[in-house]
């Protein structure tokens, strides 16, 4: 396919000779009369290990400075990375190549470049071989796509297949000093984004470095082309779209038998240092092990533990033949820890990359992406008894490559993954008793179902490597499936493609929309365009249609014999559409009136919203985005990205930093822009609600507080909201928190009713509302110091405490003394020995000694009323035992002082007192 797009007038005068591959049946173009293969793996290996292509050793920040500035010289112009997560797309979560870039509305001709032609250097996440990252030496799940992009059309041709091809024979060749008879280019088809067109792969000493695509299809069902099943057309854009392997510049450069060894040299080596592993480059021994099985991972498939035991079992009979004797099971135990090392720096480089541009880890969207790379790099430190935390290790990362990271999020990404791995280990107890569990009741055990696994892992963290451990400490054998990770990745990489919604497409001019402009236009005379059930079109409507989270306008629209409601109002495409309660006849002229109260209710929640939102992030900080939003008269919702639940002080820092918003007055400004010019100005912060459609896009901006694409109504200036008040916050969903408020008058009914409840509340206790507080507090005290008494008095069984006194009764003679003293007392305990005490007159032959610490010590002293004892007297001189006095009744007295610790002392005293007397 494509043959005669490779006919380029470069490769004729360079004398490039096409030849097709005996192993892969790919053409590729070669200087070399005598070459047999393409030049790819696995059709040869890799001759650059130990035997550098390159004129030097280059460094990360050399191969993409030298990048860039080479096409600068070109003609390019440099331009910024974008980030990461792909906030621009509503199809994708993380970005994968450079042209993602500019993905749909560049390559779609929506909007033109940002330059043309352009060169930057833009790190890209893949997941759909994240168990291969470790093992192979080359596979990464974070990388760099050094980039030059040039978009032809029939009004401007910038450069096309030949002078793309010729620029990176140059770079090649006079950069990085590669021979030309070294660099082959094969064929190969590309598409990927609903694009397509033929690929040049440039390959040097068995690696590839390049891939040169000129996308000049489209994914169209009427096309002529063919490409895997899908049919494509000509696209109105020619798109030079090349990708340079950052790190495999440098890998090839400095010859190391990883890729990990080249480009996290430090980090690789302190890792290795600090699990005990000895990783000797130059041991003679050592170096040629790694660079046997590194050669042999570029050409055999390792994706299976199956198919890297098979690679295994080839080094050692290649090491064999080269003299190094090595077992199958010396070089497992050999590999499975280095391995883990290399996965470690890798996925820290990608955690640093993913946290700083913003992402929150959780179970949805990219957080679960992120989430599912910290959960295997913490199993992974584990399991080599690394004393690092995992913040650490990413924040050495941000600091590596502090060229290209922002710095500004350091500690909130500390405190993240700090709890992320509190966390993964609470999650692991839980998990492993549920694990155990399912295994017990499982009748074929050897046989868990994919599904079950992936739910294990996304509902409870269990990883299936976990299970299978569990599995064999029960002596049980489990199977699971290869490349777990890559599954769940690949299965959690874009959005649920949403079903078609299909709305009835109306042949009609698209409706004005007199609802933004003037913000306080109410009503307008229109013409009925259409009228058929219920469904009325305008050729105008001041009525604002359901969107963005922002309910329809409700309203009346006239007509000169009557009078109709508008129950509806939905946008399809340009045209609006009104449900009305009563027919209208098509030609009329019509006055419509729209619901005031109701519009300002949802305006205010609207802008409300905005400043919510900028609140929170100015409080929290700057990973918070918007997660979702939906506006109400009463109260609105904001969901935002943040990593624990919101603690109250934040709250009211949020409510105070938003309603300072509103005193300042600050201007509304609402500005249609080409969306090109808004993202080159205010940056990917725009999309907070979605993705709006549309070459141009509303802009809707409150000073330097906050900016979104919104195509809601808003106020004119924020004093217009009034009072913000927040009602409460939520967690919907990990990672994810959900704040409550309301705006405007909403506000002060919600103020006026939590100060009634407050004041009824109040009323109840007889106290002002400012005594809430503390009343409310010491009614507590005094019940939890109630339930205390009682569940000692419950020790008893079911006995009185009377019963239970007198069970623990001394005898004087034939008389009963009963005594005790109760320790940690108040006043309603000091009340319950006084109503116990008065219950022995009632006895035979009973004398009660009650004593207790309430203020500072209480004695209670009773008798039957068939002694004669004088309990005042004795009172009086408890009293004086207690630094204080007494007195009372001859069958009943009471004693009070200020020494709580003589109580027992006190107590004593009388008893031998008593004991004497009778």
């Amino acid at each position: 396919m494509f043959e005669e797009e490779y006919k380029l007038e470069f490769f004729k005068e360079k004398g490039y000779i096409r030849k097709v591959c005996p192993s892969c049946q790919t053409g590729y173009w070669t200087l070399e009369d005598s070459a047999t293969v393409c030049g790819d793996t696995p059709c040869v290996e890799y001759s650059f290990i130990g035997a550098s292509p390159m004129n030097r050793p280059y460094s990360l920040d050399e191969v993409r400075e030298f990048y860039l500035k080479f096409f600068e010289e070109m003609g390019h112009k440099r331009f910024e990375r974008y980030p990461v997560i792909a906030r621009w797309r509503d199809d994708v979560f993380l970005t994968n190549a450079s042209i993602y870039a500019f993905q749909p509305f560049v390559t779609g001709g929506l909007i033109p470049p940002p330059a043309n032609p352009l060169t930057m250097s833009q790190p890209c996440i893949r997941m759909s071989d994240l168990d291969s990252v470790g093992k192979t030496g080359k596979h990464l799940s974070s990388f760099e796509m050094m980039a030059h992009h040039a978009f032809n059309s029939d009004k401007e041709e910038v450069y096309w297949k030949d002078k793309t091809t010729r620029l990176c024979h140059e770079l090649l060749t006079k950069t990085f000093g590669v021979a030309e008879n070294g660099i082959i280019y094969k064929e190969k088809p590309w598409f990927g984004g609903g694009n397509a067109g033929p690929s040049l792969e440039v390959q040097v000493s068995g690696l590839e470095l390049a891939t040169l695509v000129f996308m000049n299809l489209k994914r169209d069902d009427r096309g002529k082309t063919e490409i895997e099943g899908e049919l494509y057309s000509p696209n109105e854009l020619r798109i030079v779209d090349t990708g340079y392997g950052l790190e495999r510049f440098a890998w090839a450069s400095m010859a190391t038998p990883t890729i990990y060894d080249a480009i996290y040299p430090d980090l690789t080596k302190e890792l290795f240092e600090a699990s005990g592993i000895s990783h000797e480059l130059e041991n003679e021994r050592y170096a040629s092990i790694m660079a046997e099985h590194a050669k042999l991972a570029g050409i055999m498939d390792v994706r299976t533990d199956t198919k890297l035991q098979d690679l295994r079992m080839e080094c050692v009979k290649r090491l064999g033949k080269k003299g190094f004797e090595i077992t199958i099971k010396e070089l497992n135990e050999m590999m499975a820890p280095i391995e883990k090392v290399y996965a470690i720096v890798d996925h820290t480089h990608t955690l640093a990359f993913m946290h700083t541009d913003g992402i929150v880890p959780s179970n949805t969207k990219a957080g679960y992406l992120a989430r599912l790379v910290i959960r295997r790099t913490l199993r992974f430190m584990e399991a080599l008894n690394l004393e690092y935390s995992l913040s650490e290790l990413v924040l050495r990362q941000i600091k590596t490559f502090d060229n290209i990271l922002n710095q500004e999020l350091n500690d909130v990404i500390v405190e993240m993954l700090d709890l992320e791995t509190k966390r993964y280990h609470e999650t692991m107890g839980k998990g492993t008793r549920l694990v155990k569990t399912f295994l017990e009741k499982t009748v074929r055990k050897e046989e868990i179902p994919l599904d079950t696994l992936i739910d294990f892992y996304d509902t409870h963290g269990i990883h299936p490597r976990v299970v299978q451990t569990i599995a064999r400490d029960m002596d049980l054998n489990v199977e699971i499936p290869d490349a777990f990770n890559s599954i769940i990745a690949t299965r959690h990489q874009s959005p649920e493609a949403e079903k078609d919604k299909k709305k009835k497409i109306y042949d009609l001019p698209p409706t004005k929309l007199l609802y933004y402009e003037p913000t306080d236009l109410k009503e307008c005379d229109a013409v009925v365009l259409h009228s058929d059930e219920g469904k009325v079109i305008l050729d105008g409507t001041v009525f604002y249609p359901e969107g963005g989270g922002q309910p329809c306008d409700f309203g009346v629209i006239s007509t000169p014999s009557k009078i109709v409601n508008v129950t509806d109002v939905q946008r399809y495409g340009d045209v609006i559409v009104h449900t009305v309660d009563s027919n209208i006849p098509k030609g009329e002229m019509v006055h419509c009136s729209v619901d005031w109260d109701r519009r300002m209710a949802l305006t205010r929640h609207q802008s409300g919203t905005h400043v919510i939102l900028g609140s929170a992030r100015n409080v929290l900080g700057g990973h918070v985005w918007q997660s979702g939003a939906q506006k109400g008269l009463d109260q609105s919702r904001v969901d935002i990205s943040h990593f624990r639940k919101i603690e109250e002080e934040e709250i009211e820092k949020i409510e105070l930093v938003a309603n300072e918003t509103l005193l300042k007055n600050i201007p509304v400004e609402k500005i249609w822009m080409d969306r090109g010019e808004a993202e080159k100005q205010y940056g990917f912060r725009l999309y907070q609600g979605g993705v709006p459609i549309g070459k141009k896009i509303r802009v809707v901006r409150i000073g330097d507080f906050d900016v979104e694409a919104c195509a809601g109504t808003h106020v004119r200036q924020t004093n217009e909201l009034g009072l913000i008040k927040i009602l409460k916050t939520e967690r919907i969903q990990d990672g994810v928190e959900r704040i409550i408020f309301s705006a405007g008058m909403a506000s002060v009914k919600h103020v006026q009713k939590h100060h009634s409840l407050l004041r009824e509340s109040a009323g109840v206790l007889r106290v002002f509302p400012e005594q809430l507080p503390k009343t409310v507090n010491r009614f507590f005290e005094e019940w939890k110091s109630q339930k205390k008494q009682i569940e000692k008095l419950r020790k008893h069984g079911a006995q009185s405490p009377v019963q239970a006194l007198k069970e623990g009764a001394e005898l004087a003679g034939d008389v009963k003394l009963l005594s005790h003293i109760q320790e940690d007392a108040d006043k309603n305990t000091f009340e319950e020995l006084i109503a116990i005490g008065r219950k022995v007159y009632d006895m035979e032959k009973t004398v009660a000694i009650l004593g207790c610490d309430f203020e500072g010590g209480k004695i209670i002293i009773a008798r039957s009323k068939d002694l004669d004892l004088d309990c005042a007297a004795l009172a009086s001189e408890a009293g004086k035992l207690i630094g204080g006095g007494g007195g009372g009744k001859p069958e009943f007295a009471q004693a009070g002082g200020k020494s709580k610790k003589d109580i027992q002392k006190a107590v004593n005293e009388l008893k031998k007192k008593i004991k004497d007397l009778l």
